[in-house]
């Protein structure tokens, strides 16, 4: 069982839940990919699940703290939270609605933190999005 399949069972367990095939397949459709749309997830997993369990699965997830949504202007993208992926921000562009996932830099990450202190605030987590038009759109 790989590391991150064991936390989200962990996860689940902590909530006297167990990894179901509906649960496990959003999980896998989600794992070392790009943030998707709701309808890009639905196709990777169409013919496995149907459309109604990946919705339940995904709000589940959303409250558990699997899964993060990042805002993209009305719309949304899905994206394994942090627990079980490295840290990181997002380049978004909004034109064609690509995001580009950034590298946690150490540096950036200390000045957050810092900002956080200097305002008496205890931060537990964070998202960082810079909106913007990738090189594609720029041309």
């Amino acid at each position: 069982m790989s590391e991150t399949v064991a936390a989200l069972q962990h996860a689940l367990q902590q909530e006297r839940l167990s990894v179901t095939n509906p649960r496990r397949v959003v999980f896998q459709a989600l794992q070392d990919a790009e943030p998707q749309t709701m309808p890009q997830l639905i196709a990777r997993c169409r013919g496995v699940i149907n459309r109604a369990s990946i919705y339940r699965t995904v709000v589940l997830f959303e409250r558990l703290g699997i899964v993060q949504r990042l805002q993209i202007g009305w719309k949304y993208k899905l994206e394994l939270s942090n627990a079980f992926q490295h840290h990181h921000h997002h380049l978004t562009c909004l034109q064609c609605g690509g995001v580009t996932p950034l590298p946690e830099d150490a540096l950036l990450e200390k000045q957050l933190d810092r900002l956080a202190r200097r305002h008496d605030f205890a931060a537990q987590d964070h998202q960082l999005e810079i909106r913007g038009r990738c090189a594609s759109c720029q041309t």
